[in-house]
């Protein structure tokens, strides 16, 4: 089975010596009440099934008459909610296929999975005989885009949803305002978008192309609207509603965590929020809302003597149970407009009716235990959505996130375990552009994505990344940039010189992870430029991933196969100096040549010892001196193979140090 290239791995799957030749005669029908989504899918489906295989198929739309090769049918029309059933089967046999679903949005799923069976030898392109049984683990499969902090295109967010369709993802997470902008057009406050974004912000006609957009494929749209807190953009258009009176609100350019509150006191707050919601929220079909509710200290509410007295007179201890209060008022008003509460787990408080959804976001980096809050708002009655662990914006490698498992081994009632809908992975945007955040979410989040539809058991890091590989140059044909804009960033910083050293030392270079990169905040700012060095590496840097497991295996086993990779990798990585010197320097290369010249020296110097099996005292010492730069951060990025330098280095320093 682990020749198949499927992500996220089906839920059962038996084999046959079934064969389904993709060729010209190939069809495909469709069997269903409303056929709107699954007749687009399955033409895109044949679009994307003829440039993968390069055939010219005679038929390119569904036949209308009689049976396809690929029979699709199904008995509902998905109302896309958290009750959808995505469950499928799918059998391939000798002369047809056969995909069937309860809902449409199963077909989709079941679709995506059997265009990922495509296979081929050196004489043709086929469908192996299988048959599949599947259904998703959690109802909730998201992926959150911060579109405030860095404003992003709605042809950005297309690719992103076709990609998250690919991977049976079923949420989209639409994070419209925080302090650094307000992205919805209001004809209502119109100044809300006219004085906050810079003319970056998306009509309403947008916000209802992208909704109809997603729904096409399946998809919810969860909007959030951040409120009291992260609330300078609204505060700079409408600052009467601000909690600090003589306040100059001025739309944020840097990321972190800001004062500017909303006023929780006021009637005009609570007017403004609900004529606010009331025009938002027909463009947002989805039965939640998201209000954020998060990092709201309250300093501004501290210093307000009116506000300090309204806590008194209502024995409201503490800001958060004003916030509460706050909440609570918002949870009627959305509920009078036919929507249902989401907020972050802030929101979590005994006075917060159990109809709210509470997102976990906090565990044991924010000083909580390593369960978070997750659990405890399912025993509380919540239903919740997990993203502790998923925040890809960390840049903690896959295998990291792939480990996340929302449940574990805790024991909960069942009302308890469908309390827990599933996880997103948070995709915030204060170091990201259209350029680069293709990079940032992919190909990890494929990985998320199987971890909330697979089975626990499913689990298998280095099966997982075999896979991930295949299903991430795949992306591309969705229109994903996160490969091909690391040479975009390249040729820009080398005004289009060879950028082959760049490329070798991209590939052991990773971003610095959990915010080191722009501690507190305060480095770069929303019009900083982000087409450095450390924009075009990725988390998960290609080959310290092959060259770090080598030397772990060579070390224990002394194999020849492994030596063969340390050995060739320690020569490119040598040489690789002399290619950076040819470039023609300029402010944005300088400071990495130190990098490039110490792994030079260090490898040079490592593959010398290796083949003549001995280093002698002051050479060791030279090693000790360039590996050890190795351990700086160079330009916000560190180097991924410093611990397999240290344990070649250790090794020689055992076995093969001279007199």
């Amino acid at each position: 089975m682990l020749k198949y290239n499927l992500m996220p791995w089906p839920k059962e799957i038996s084999e046959n010596n079934a064969k389904v030749l993709i060729n010209s005669n190939i069809t495909v029908s469709v069997i269903g009440a409303d056929q709107g989504r699954v007749h687009n899918a399955a033409v895109n489906f044949i679009r994307r099934l003829t440039d993968r295989t390069g055939i010219f198929i005679n038929e390119g739309f569904p036949i209308k008459t009689g049976k396809g090769t690929i029979e699709i049918s199904f008995e509902t029309i998905s109302k896309l909610s958290i009750n959808d059933d995505e469950s499928y089967t799918l059998n391939v046999n000798n002369e047809t296929i056969q995909l069937h679903a309860k809902t449409d949005v199963g077909a989709l799923r079941g679709l995506e999975t059997l265009l990922q069976l495509t296979t081929n030898n050196e004489s043709n392109y086929y469908f192996p005989g299988v048959t599949i049984t599947d259904a998703p683990r959690f109802v909730w499969r998201g992926l959150m885009i911060d579109v405030a902090r860095h404003f992003e295109p709605v042809d950005v967010l297309k690719r992103n949803l076709r990609a998250m369709a690919s991977v049976k993802m079923n949420v989209f997470h639409w994070h419209l305002i925080d302090d650094q902008g307000f992205r919805v057009e209001s004809k209502v406050y119109p100044k809300l978008h006219e004085l906050t974004s810079d003319g970056l912000f998306y009509t309403q006609e947008q916000i209802k192309d992208v909704v109809a957009y997603a729904s096409n494929l399946g998809i919810r749209v969860v909007p959030e609207f951040d409120v009291p807190g992260h609330a300078t953009a609204i505060l700079t258009a409408y600052p009467e509603l601000g909690s600090k009176d003589n306040y100059t609100y001025t739309t944020e350019r840097f990321s972190g965590v800001f004062d500017p509150t909303l006023n929780p006191i006021k009637d005009s707050t609570y007017t403004f929020l609900e004529n606010l919601f009331t025009e938002m929220t027909p463009l947002f079909p989805d039965d939640y809302f998201h209000i954020g509710g998060d990092e709201n200290a309250g300093k501004h509410w501290g210093e307000n003597k009116d506000i300090q007295a309204f806590k008194k007179a209502n024995k409201l201890k503490t800001n958060h149970d004003l916030q509460t209060y706050f909440n609570i008022k918002l949870e009627k008003i959305l509920n009078k407009l036919g929507k249902k509460l989401m907020g972050w787990d802030e929101i979590m408080t005994p006075n917060m009716p159990k109809t709210a959804l509470v997102h976990s976001w906090r565990g044991e980096n924010e000083g909580l235990s390593k369960g978070g809050t997750l659990i405890s708002a399912a025993k509380a009655g919540y239903k919740t959505v997990l993203s502790n662990g998923f925040y890809i914006d960390r840049m903690q490698p896959v295998a990291y996130h792939y480990g996340i498992e929302p449940i574990g081994d805790v024991k909960l009632t069942d009302t308890e375990r469908a309390n827990i809908l599933g996880g997103e992975a948070t995709m915030w945007s204060e170091l990201v552009t259209p350029l680069t955040i293709d990079s940032r979410i992919w190909p990890r989040t494929a990985a998320i994505a199987e971890r909330l539809w697979s089975k626990q058991e499913v689990n298998d890091v280095e099966n997982m990344k075999r896979r991930l590989k295949d299903v991430s140059y795949k992306l591309e044909e969705l229109g994903l940039t996160h490969i091909k804009n690391r040479d975009v960033i390249f040729r820009m910083m080398t005004n289009n010189q060879n950028i082959s050293a760049l490329i070798d030392l991209s590939k052991i270079c990773e971003p610095l992870k959990i915010y080191q990169r722009n501690q507190d905040g305060t480095e770069y700012k929303t019009y900083s430029p982000f087409t450095l060095f450390a924009d075009a590496c990725t988390a998960d840097a290609e080959d310290a991933d092959s060259f770090n497991n080598s030397v772990s295996n060579y070390l224990k086993n002394q194999n020849n196969q492994d030596y063969g990779v340390i050995m060739e990798m320690l020569e490119k990585w040598s040489k690789n100096h002399d290619l950076f010197q040819k470039i023609d320097m300029n402010p944005k290369l300088k400071p990495l040549e130190p990098l490039s010249n110490n792994l030079s020296k260090t490898s040079e110097l490592l593959l010398a010892a290796f083949k003549n099996k001995s280093i002698t005292p002051n050479n060791l010492k030279i090693l000790k001196t360039t590996s050890d730069a190795l351990k700086l951060p160079y330009q916000d990025v560190e180097l991924a193979i410093v611990e397999s330098l240290e344990k070649l280095f250790n090794y020689l320093e055992q076995n093969y140090l001279t007199p």
